[in-house]
């Protein structure tokens, strides 16, 4: 038995030992291993077709349809998983931008990530529902009609950008930083804190994980 049906059918075991009290025995598991394995096959499938435009890693997973718009260049690491069902996924990079999405990273149901110059989001890093990423404002702030020039926005590795957050151009987020949910980040994140609020403001020191990876 493989390591990933040994590791979805010890998974599928206690989902339902937790909702019935009893383990269940491997074949009373296999109908529900089976069609568990085949969304995750429909998903990695759907990644082909979806961000065919992209330079895709290995084991890409798409949920629903995300939307990839625009000339620039599409980076999508391994293991990326990219949902979409809920509320549409947005990726643009204009014409001679790049944005990359690092190994391991996930992002969430509405997400909106718009590259004009470069949006390098690191490894690991979670994008969660309705966020909006953006290195360019598009107009002046008096001048509307005339464009602002963009600013690249860096995401370290291991960053949780929560609900409703939006990151604005010219910004660093430290690796393993947090920002909290509905903040707007206009200047760079230290690593291993939490910021909130309208600007983001630093709430907060995380400890560093021991033994977390490179």
């Amino acid at each position: 038995m493989s390591g990933r049906v040994a590791t979805e059918l010890e998974a599928l075991a206690r989902e339902r030992e937790v909702a019935t009290g009893s383990r269940p025995g491997t074949l009373a598991l296999l109908p529900a291993l089976l069609a568990r394995l085949a969304s995750g096959a429909s998903r990695l499938v759907a990644a082909r077709l979806w961000l065919r435009r992209a330079r895709l890693g290995r084991r890409v997973r798409v949920r629903g349809r995300p939307l990839l718009e625009g000339l620039g260049t599409f980076v999508i690491e391994d293991d990326v998983a990219i949902w979409s069902h809920l509320a549409r996924t947005q990726l643009s990079a204009g014409p001679g931008a790049t944005l990359r999405l690092g190994a391991g990273t996930f992002v969430n149901t509405g997400a909106s990530i718009s590259a004009r110059a470069s949006v390098d989001i690191g490894r690991r890093c979670q994008i969660a529902n309705h966020v909006a990423i953006m290195d360019s404002d598009f107009h002046g702030l008096i001048e509307r009609d005339q464009p602002e020039p963009p600013a690249p926005i860096v995401i370290e590795d291991d960053v949780w950008v929560a609900v409703r957050a939006t990151v604005l151009k010219g910004v660093r987020i430290g690796r393993g930083a947090v920002v909290a949910a509905g903040a707007v980040v206009v200047c760079d994140v230290p690593p291993y804190t939490l910021v909130a609020g309208v600007p983001a403001r630093v709430v907060r020191t995380l400890r560093e994980p021991q033994g977390s990876p490179l």
